[in-house]
């Protein structure tokens, strides 16, 4: 069992033997977590998130993807932030121990798919290196491997326990499709402007007679859709007719071809993201199409979930019929709790929002921006800690309620908002390099002992800050060449991304990996009910209970987010009435029943179990 767990940057020490003990718990029966990986619920899993192109070059010869010139040849740079670096699917293999021993027990990979390698107008070309500009969803691209490789990580990581959920696009492809009539960078055209049954507006030439526009989803309907010019002049290059795999997507008519999206209003669903080919989801071939597609992959791969990418750009209509089919799918390869979350994203507080997707396009889960934002907001002195309670509050909104946003992902970091330190430092910039680490740590804290699952972007448990959002926060995991990532700052460390960073003797790693292990051994905190106990509308004290599933003991959970001492009673449940600290330091019994007096250092946190009385 537990004893203290005491962090040298919580202003307590470590037990070594503890700490080493716990991680050596992870792994004394390999062959019982993989007998049993596919039992666990969502909502016990720890999740490690990478893009394979960041995290480990496992065979060199790959890192062109095949194809032989410059760099706007084959997407090949390890100089430059936007172009491939080189790590791959066999890399990936090699560092699975690294991930297992962190405490993670999923892995999400950002797209493996076959990219596009080279976009953009002359002087602005970038590389496929993300994995969002796909032109085959059959094949892994050959930058990352072959589906050999894949099939070999999937067997290697099931074989540890660890399942591996795919990162999944349906929104879009890559930029393919061309509009005579206007160049890069189109506006978005409206239906109401630019129907569906007249070329170029309303007055236009007549076409697609009979067409009742992309609300009436029935084949026959789309039947009458034979002209995709009713908006701008389309066509493809030449060289790129035959492009897309499968065959079927390369027939424009299958996309909307409106013009690039506002993010806002009927463009958010209908227009290009970023000038990539928005897909007609509203069309039955394409609703089947992607089901063909996506439940390949769990037939041939026996993969344990998705991530849905640009989840809010697809209609509510698609969803509906794409989840339960990939539920079916999932479960005909013996995969009974396979997991699907979509990206809702929003740099604010927003439950209205993601709750709407859950509850209109029958989407399980989301991933939980807001609980980033209410952490963003408690920890960089914008704020008091009352934006998680109110986070909280709205977890009822959700399909399924409270109980559902137990299984929710959340996260502090990610590859398109930036690392969480990098706001830090952005809103403190007097704060010192031991504060930062403080922040973090605590921010870590926030993500594992409260509602959902955890969801660590990898470089965070290194230390990695970032300079920005999107590729600014894509470091090399292996030893970088990009000068912007190797000059900022790291985290806890003096090293740089320069060297290798997989070193598990990183204090971050260290915090991480014993949260994990706390989490791992107590029920409570992986699917507790939870009740928010106390906060503040500015720095200082939050904490809530979380309830152990069978039995309902409680574990407070105390987070002091200011810089100066804390003292508070904080309430619990009467019936609690003694104490032990699983970590920071912890009252042995109530002050009074239903009353706990804590002391908690400045940025730091208690976890505190109740116990029955000797």
């Amino acid at each position: 069992m537990f004893r203290t767990i005491r962090h040298p940057h919580h202003q307590v020490r470590f037990r070594t033997f503890l700490y080493f003990s716990l991680l050596a718990g992870l792994f004394q029966t390999p062959s019982a977590l993989a007998a049993s990986y596919r039992d666990r619920l969502p909502q016990d899993e720890i999740v490690y998130f990478l893009l394979p192109d960041r995290f480990e070059n496992g065979d060199p010869a790959n890192d062109r993807g095949g194809l032989t010139g410059g760099r706007l040849v084959t997407g090949y740079d390890p100089t430059d932030a936007g172009f491939y670096h080189g790590g791959d699917l066999k890399g990936l293999r090699t560092q699975l121990d690294y991930i297992q021993r962190l405490g993670a027990t999923a892995i999400w990979v950002g797209p493996i798919f076959k990219n596009k390698p080279v976009q953009g107008p002359p002087g602005q070309e970038s590389a496929g290196y993300h994995g969002y500009w796909i032109t085959d969803f059959t094949q892994v691209d050959p930058h990352l491997g072959t589906n050999a490789d894949f099939t070999r990580l999937v067997d290697a990581a099931h074989a540890r326990g660890l399942k591996v959920y795919m990162d999944i696009v349906v929104n879009h492809t890559a930029d393919v499709i061309q509009y005579r009539d206007c160049p890069k960078g189109c506006p978005y055209r409206s239906r109401a402007d630019y129907p569906y049954t007249r070329q170029g507006g309303p007055n236009g030439r007549p076409i697609n007679p009979g067409f009742l526009g992309d609300q009436v989803q029935s084949e026959a309907n789309f039947a009458r859709l034979t002209s995709p010019n009713y908006a701008y002049q389309v066509y493809v290059p030449e060289a790129e007719r035959h492009l897309k795999v499968p065959a079927w997507l390369n027939n424009a008519i299958y996309y909307h071809n409106r013009g690039n999206s506002t993010f806002a209003g009927e463009s958010s669903t209908m227009g290009d993201f970023m000038g990539l080919d928005d897909l007609t989801t509203e069309h039955p071939r394409v609703v089947r199409g992607f089901i063909d597609i996506f439940g390949s992959w769990i037939d041939r791969f026996g993969i344990d979930g998705f991530r849905i990418d640009t989840e809010r750009h697809v209609n509510p209509e698609f969803w509906r019929a794409f989840v339960p089919a990939m539920m079916a799918r999932a479960k005909a390869r013996g995969i009974p709790n396979f997991t699907i979350f979509g990206e809702v994203s929003s740099p604010v507080i927003d439950v209205a929002q993601q709750a709407e997707h859950t509850r209109t396009d029958g989407m399980p889960l989301v991933l939980d921006f807001s609980f980033r934002a209410a952490v963003l907001q408690a920890l960089t002195g914008q704020g008091g800690s009352d934006g998680l309670d109110l986070l909280f509050k709205g977890d009822p909104l959700y399909q399924g309620g409270a109980t559902a946003t137990l299984a929710m992902p959340t996260f502090v970091s990610n590859h398109d908002l930036g690392r969480f330190a990098h706001f830090l430092r952005l809103a403190l910039p007097q704060a010192s390099d031991e504060e930062v680490l403080k922040r973090v740590t605590l921010a870590h804290a926030m993500l594992f002992g409260l509602r959902g699952v955890p969801v660590i972007y990898s470089g965070d448990e290194q230390g990695f800050a970032g300079n920005g959002d999107d590729r600014a926060a894509r470091e090399d995991m292996f030893g970088s060449q990009v000068e912007s990532y190797n000059a900022t700052r790291l985290v806890g460390t003096d090293a740089t991304t320069a060297q290798s960073s997989f070193n598990p003797q990183h204090p971050l790693y260290r915090a991480i990996a014993t949260l994990a292990a706390l989490r791992r051994d107590h029920a409570a905190v992986r699917r507790g009910r939870q009740i928010v106990r106390a906060m503040s509308d500015k720095p200082g004290l939050f904490a809530a209970s979380r309830f152990d599933p069978v039995d309902g003991h409680e574990i407070l959970i105390a987070f002091n987010t200011s810089t100066e001492p804390l003292l508070a009673n904080v309430e619990v449940d009467a019936r609690s009435a003694h104490f032990r600290s699983l970590a920071g330091t912890c009252p042995s019994a109530a002050a009074a029943p239903g009353s706990l007096a804590l002391s908690i250092p400045p940025l730091s946190y208690v976890f505190c179990e109740a116990v029955a009385s000797r």
